[in-house]
């Protein structure tokens, strides 16, 4: 029987990210992830403020429609309130 030995760190190694000796290059490298780091979280502001615009539109242009539709005479519109069991007078 073999018993054969496999080295897991061969893969390890394979991904890991390494850092640049330089130091100028190093610096360089931060820099471009901090640029990287902040375009997106500057795309990602602007598209959930966009979101946000469209569904407030979307929410405006729904109402707009609503109104703007005749109301059907045999549908009563009213406010309704729950009231409690202790509010109630007593039934004698």
């Amino acid at each position: 029987m073999y018993n054969r030995f496999f080295q897991f760190n061969s893969f390890r190694t394979l991904f890991a990210p390494r850092k640049p000796r330089h130091p100028l290059v190093r610096v360089a490298v931060g820099l471009l992830g901090l640029a990287i780091l902040a375009a997106l979280v500057f795309v990602g502001v602007f598209v959930g403020a966009a979101m946000i615009i469209a569904g407030l539109a979307w929410k405006l242009l729904a109402q707009r429609k609503q109104n703007a539709r005749p109301s059907d005479p045999h549908v009563v519109d009213a406010e309704y309130h729950v009231v409690r069991k202790q509010a109630l007078p007593l039934s004698r």
